[in-house]
């Protein structure tokens, strides 16, 4: 009966697998699909009867390739150790910056990353600022084409000056200057030679066309408008906003976010990258962030213009009297310590924020500043991830060893529970409650062992975030194969780990799955192997059905965490280690039977012996018997009374014993 139970059990879970994986395929994704088409065309219909002309439509979406849209305006060279590239004298914005640091993919010929893209190219990607004015002619536009003054290349300690004067009475000046990592200053500075005043406000913003084409889909990642803005006119507390990309523009209230802020800044992330605008801290501004719908109707999917900015209260400019302004560009990693280095120089609001540490930060950020410390001394954060491991094991020594205990207790009593599981053969509840009598009188807790992995949850989630989000762990190298602890293993079993000359990944139809879950190399069959090995130093679970679910759980689980980062994987693999290492001794100083001797003991049986071996063996026999005496000859060995002497004169030989 418990058979058939069992069966049909299996049998319900199939079925619901199936009929879940049936309406997500054929009803609720064509009718996904149905609702995105029907919005679209909604957009465009309304996009054809009422076009408006707004701030946003000065903005020119290009098809040029990257080269020629930076080839099209005369520009100044940018050059330090962190950024390379250059900004453009139509509108002095910076619009071309790559960063040197980093590479796209681990390849040696692979590009650098590429941050800013000028507008006129697809996906363009900038910074821009300037002076607004109601009714004030000669001000500068995101066209207007300004001269150098002085300066040839920006780079550290080379500051580069620019003017624009349309001959209207008003000169503008920008003086630009780059430290040696990614933090830009700019000087705007207005002379007034007419003979009235004149009334501007400085503004910048961070201007983006489209998502980033590798933005992820994961809960866990902050990809979007990211700012601190001012809970007040004191300054005192900050609020920090975030718009995700792939849901900005659907909520109206955020498609077009304002906020009055003192200082503050704000800006558009990546995972790892950051394009940010800071005011001076003391200015007052009213900063936005906007999601701006360019579809046209030729467009088979959104088209968003996405800006993150501030224009900052007006200034009187004086006949005679220069008005100055200064502000900071930030572009570029999302470094921990850097930004933290930059909060504290510009006194800047939650800088640090800009990295997604989420909602569990109190765990997270520890996590990170604790394989950095390590980091610094083994000079590898593989090696760092194995010491944090040691660490956590440490802390959670005396709770696990009093867990590990009460299970090797209970893997004692297994003989009497297999007797009561006899004697209550027809009566289940009767033998769970001499079963519980039974754990009491001999203080097991036969949840024990799920508190080591109850406590180390948090690691996990914390290590699992840091290196999904930390640029320090982008292509950080282990050893041998594993060179991003970030990515998953690249190795698969279905190409014999790299021996065959194909990547499964590239199969029709299959590929996406061998991509994904059915990606299982090294360290995901690693992991299984480990979680075998752990679960199987715990006692039986009593009941046949939960036996034979946890003896899939090392397979279930393998396929689930092999398009994990390699870093955890490492993580959980040494740690099901030292459980193993710490549960064999204890087993061991108990004196309980356990997985490891018994298959080591398999093992010796079956090896054979070596002649010296044998003769040891032989010798041992004889001085057992008396057969040979300390300090005489070997006499003649005498016939047994029940054998012959011949079979063990051969054994002597190196024959093998039965």
């Amino acid at each position: 009966m418990k058979r058939d139970d069992n069966r049909n059990m299996f049998i319900f879970l199939a079925l619901s697998m199936a009929i879940l994986f049936g309406y997500q395929f054929f009803v609720a994704g064509p009718q996904m699909e149905k609702e995105r088409a029907a919005a679209m065309a909604q957009k465009k219909i309304e996009a054809a009867k009422a076009p408006v002309a707004t701030p946003e439509s000065l903005f020119v979406e290009g098809k040029l390739p990257r080269d020629q849209a930076v080839a099209a305006t005369p520009r100044v060279a940018i050059d330090s150790p962190a950024l390379k590239g250059s900004l453009s004298l139509a509108g002095a914005r910076i619009d071309d910056l790559f960063l040197k640091s980093y590479k796209e993919t681990l390849k040696a010929d692979s590009p650098n990353v590429e941050l800013f893209r000028p507008q006129g190219a697809e996906h363009a990607y900038y910074a821009e600022s300037g002076w607004v004015g109601a009714n004030v002619p000669g001000l500068p536009s995101g066209n207007s084409v300004w001269t150098v003054l002085s300066g040839s290349v920006l780079s550290p300690g080379k500051d580069v000056v620019l003017g624009y004067d349309a001959g209207t009475g008003l000169r503008f000046e920008r003086r630009l200057s780059l430290d040696d990592k990614y933090m830009i200053t700019v000087t705007d500075t207005v002379v007034n030679t007419t003979g009235a005043a004149v009334t501007l406000a400085p503004y910048a913003n961070v201007v983006r066309q489209g998502a980033p084409e590798t933005l992820g889909k994961n809960m866990i990642l902050h990809e979007g408008g990211i700012g601190a803005f001012s809970k007040d006119a004191t300054g005192k507390g900050y609020t920090t906003p975030e718009f995700k990309f792939h849901n900005w523009e659907k909520d109206e209230k955020k498609a077009n976010f304002k906020a009055d802020s003192t200082g503050g800044w704000m800006g558009l992330t990546d995972k790892y990258w950051l394009a940010a605008v800071i005011p001076d801290q003391k200015a007052k501004i009213h900063a936005s962030m906007k999601a701006t719908d360019q579809t046209t109707a030729n467009e088979k999917d959104f088209n968003f213009l996405y800006q993150a900015g501030y224009v900052a209260d007006a200034v009187t400019v004086q006949p005679g009297k220069p008005v100055s302004v200064t502000y900071h560009i930030f572009a570029g990693a999302k470094q921990a310590s850097l930004l933290a280095a930059y909060q504290d120089k510009l006194k800047l609001p939650a800088f640090d924020k800009a990295i997604d540490w989420g909602m569990f930060w109190f765990f997270t950020r520890p996590m990170f500043f604790v394989l950095d410390f390590l980091f610094k001394y083994v000079g590898n954060f593989g090696l760092a991830i194995l010491g944090l491991t040691v660490l956590v094991k440490l802390i959670f020594f005396p709770l696990a060893h009093k867990s590990y205990e009460s299970m090797t207790k209970m893997k004692m009593l297994q003989p009497q529970v297999e007797e009561l599981k006899k004697k209550h053969e027809g009566n289940p509840q009767q033998m769970q409650i001499e079963m519980m009598g039974l754990y009491q009188k001999e203080k097991v807790n036969p949840m024990s062992g799920c508190l080591p992995i109850f406590v180390q949850m948090p690691v996990f989630y914390a290590l699992y975030k840091v290196l999904f989000v930390t640029i320090e762990m982008r292509h950080a190298p282990f050893f041998g194969w594993i060179q991003d602890l970030s990515d998953k293993d690249p190795t698969t079993m279905f190409n014999l780990f790299g021996l065959l000359p194909y990547d499964p990944a590239a199969l029709p139809v299959i590929g996406g799955l061998m991509a994904t879950s059915l990606h299982i190399g090294i360290l995901p069959l690693l992991y299984g192997a480990s979680m075998w090995l752990s679960q199987s130093m715990n006692p039986p679970m009593p009941d046949p059905m939960q036996r034979k679910i946890f003896a899939l759980m090392p397979v279930i689980f393998t396929f689930i965490m092999a398009p994990f980062a390699s870093g955890l994987l490492i993580y959980w693999i040494w740690n099901n280690v030292l459980t193993v290492a710490q549960q064999y001794m204890l087993m061991r100083q108990m004196g309980v039977e356990n997985p490891i001797d018994t298959l080591l003991g398999k093992v010796a049986k079956t090896k054979p012996k070596s002649e010296a071996a044998h003769v040891i063996e032989v010798a041992e026999e004889a001085i057992h018997e008396g057969e040979v005496t300390q300090g005489t000859p070997a006499r003649k060995r005498k016939p047994a009374a029940t054998g012959s002497s011949a079979g063990g004169t051969k054994r002597t030989r190196g024959t093998k014993k039965d």
